[in-house]
């Protein structure tokens, strides 16, 4: 039992070690290599997992393998874009000024209704509406719509928007975030001197954000 328990754990951690080599990813945004290598990965683990009696380097091997090889294909496919459209193919556009492009959507084996799914949930429920609709190559669908349809921005009305950066957790359950407090410009020393000012202990902050500009917010443990 122990050693069923050693082995799921070692393999756990070897792969999580190998999907983070490959990237970060959501399911819906991988490519084909990259889906491909994550299925045989999954189906390779389960058999140390499932066999005490099977060596677990025969496992890890074919795991190292694939990575390796995952790796050397996307590095191939950064210098070469003709390899990358062999693996990964071209994106289609198969909605042009309000038009559904037909041949492209039986090429893709794509139906009317998936189409039509797809719009609903990025709330467009016009074809007409739609400049461009193009599939990508990890199947999602990224529309563009018509000038006249799409919403004013800033820019458009003549607004000038103050530009406060992002607002970064600095601090969380009463601990300092270095990477939120470069990604804003801050230092600790700012902090405690905000802290300070507000009379507030910094084991006592559940959540502080602040930008670029030192605006923050701080939200109080519960007691």
């Amino acid at each position: 039992m122990a050693v069923s328990l050693i082995r799921t754990i070692l393999l756990y951690i070897l792969i999580i070690f190998s999907l983070k080599i490959m990237g970060k990813r959501q399911i819906s945004e991988l490519q084909t290599s990259e889906l491909v290598v994550t299925l045989l990965i999954s189906n390779i683990a389960t058999i140390p997992m499932q066999n005490p009696g099977q060596p677990l380097i025969s496992g890890a091997i074919p795991i190292i393998i694939l990575v390796a090889f995952e790796v050397i294909v996307s590095v191939i496919m950064l210098k070469s874009s003709k390899f990358r459209k062999f693996i990964c193919g071209s994106p289609i556009v198969v909605i042009n000024d309000g038009k559904i492009m037909q041949n492209e959507l039986k090429m893709l084996r794509m139906t009317i209704e998936d189409l039509f799914e797809e719009l609903r949930q990025i709330d467009i429920f016009s074809i007409e509406d739609i400049a461009y609709g193009i599939v990508e190559t990890n199947g999602k669908l990224s529309v563009l719509k018509k000038p006249d349809k799409q919403p004013p921005d800033a820019s458009t009305l003549g607004i000038e928007v103050p530009d406060n950066g992002i607002d970064a957790v600095v601090v969380s359950d009463g601990e300092i975030s270095d990477f939120s407090l470069s990604l804003c410009g801050l230092s600790k020393p700012w902090i405690d001197e905000v802290l300070k000012g507000e009379n507030v202990d910094i084991g006592d902050v559940f959540i502080m954000t602040a930008n670029k500009n030192k605006q923050y917010n701080i939200i109080k443990k519960e007691i």
